[in-house]
């Protein structure tokens, strides 16, 4: 007999539904493959321009801050958009979002290497926000829904790899391309090689089987209101602002130290700094994967603490010095976003793609707000000054884990997660 809710999913165009996927499954693989396929282009995407910003500066005679808008509307366009997204996406089923989001996000790239001038730029990169808007949040809530508690996190931890292969590759990439050709090559290569990531996305992720897609959108403040209540997720959501605001503000403007003396190495050089994404997809493994292990709570402020020293070890005049400290905020970041973001989904007992658009909302406004607010940093006290703004950012986020760690569970989730499966 078929029940109003398998009805509704297969109305929806979704598979029948099925049991949690446990790590080690072959469709556990299949679904991690393709949602690192889309971490790795939504961070390309989102960041290529980066190792940019000296460049966008000289040509077009802008400062610091006003050369970082060509990321920070970008991001400032997705944090708001991001509500919307998870509410199409209970409408019209995650899989479905997420793969025209990417395709549209890889067009809007093209037409950026195309731009004719400085506002044309900014409008194609703030189009890239709205269009990328439709995968971080609902990859989040995908993973929460169909992934078992003991896997979500070792899951998790690799869609964040996807990140941080992406946002290394794609700055390599640009900066490698741009002093060789000019930064319209290097847009336009990395927006037809998003295009084939975006392919592979769509033939790879199976759609989804334990969500349930409405046929009304869901109505968004009450949501809000109700994931607001939660302590948890009040701390979650500061620890995304605080992470990704010290992580995107040391990333802007470590090319503007690196360039200038006494280090004053090429741009592509300095495009070599982000090989220390490396250290993050290892890191987000890891720490998704010992959270899982032996809990949030004991992994969450030793991840983050790591980010303030880093921050502090960046005022050396060593270049070595100054490149582990780069280092150390990296790890800090993806290990700390890796277990905050596997915990919002699992935290929420309803409305999971509003509570990940919405822990995704203050992450984004951190990218957004802190990086501008670093460039503005940079202006007035030179480098110091960044390090200080990081400092203080990484500091709150280590106050912010530590109150975390302290915080009981919410109701739903008081039962202990089940134990692993034999072998």
């Amino acid at each position: 007999m078929t029940t109003g809710v398998d009805a509704a999913r297969h109305n929806a165009g979704s598979e029948p539904p099925g049991p949690p996927l446990l790590r080690g499954e072959a469709r556990f693989w299949r679904v991690s493959f393709a949602l690192f396929l889309s971490g790795l282009a939504t961070f390309a995407l989102l960041y290529c321009v980066q190792p940019l910003l000296p460049e966008f500066a000289r040509d077009f005679s802008l400062s610091p801050a006003s050369a970082s808008l060509s990321l920070s509307a970008t991001t400032g366009v997705l944090a708001f958009a991001m509500f919307g997204a998870g509410a199409l996406s209970d409408a019209y089923g995650r899989k479905r979002v997420m793969a025209v989001a990417l395709f549209a996000a890889a067009a809007t790239t093209l037409a950026a290497a195309a731009a004719p001038n400085w506002p044309a730029l900014i409008a194609f990169r703030a189009l890239t926000g709205l269009t990328l808007a439709g995968l971080p949040a609902v990859a989040m809530a995908y993973l929460a829904e169909e992934m078992d508690r003991t896997a979500v996190g070792l899951s998790m931890g690799l869609f964040i790899a996807g990140n941080t292969f992406g946002g290394m590759g794609g700055r390599l990439a640009t900066a490698a391309i741009a002093e060789a050709a000019g930064w319209r090559w290097a847009l336009a290569a990395l927006g037809a090689a998003s295009v084939a990531c975006a392919t592979a996305f769509a033939f790879a992720l199976p759609r989804e089987r334990r969500a349930l897609p409405r046929a009304e959108l869901v109505a968004l403040w009450p949501a809000i209101r109700m994931h607001c209540a939660d302590p948890g997720l009040r701390l979650l959501f500061a620890l995304g602002f605080l992470l990704m605001g010290a992580f995107v503000t040391t990333y802007n403007y470590i090319g503007f130290r690196l360039a200038a003396p006494p280090f004053s190495l090429s741009q592509t050089a300095i495009g070599f700094v982000f090989v220390l994404y490396l250290l993050g997809t290892v890191a987000s493994t890891v720490a998704g994967d010992l959270s899982g292990r032996f809990g949030r709570r004991k992994v969450i402020l030793p991840a983050v603490a790591l980010m303030p020293l880093g921050a502090l070890a960046t005022l050396s005049s060593s270049l070595w010095v100054t490149i582990a400290g780069v280092a150390l905020v990296t790890v800090g970041f993806f290990a700390g976003h890796s277990i905050a973001s596997s915990w919002i989904g699992l935290r929420a007992a309803t409305a999971q793609a509003q509570a990940s658009a919405l822990y995704l909302f203050f992450y984004y406004a951190g990218s957004s707000l802190a990086g501008w607010c670093g460039g503005w940093a940079l202006g007035v006290a030179g480098w110091p000054g960044v390090a200080a703004f990081v400092t203080a950012l990484t500091c709150l986020a280590c106050a912010a884990a530590l109150r975390l760690s302290r915080v009981p569970p919410p109701a739903h989730l008081a039962q202990p997660a089940p134990p692993l499966p034999p072998g």
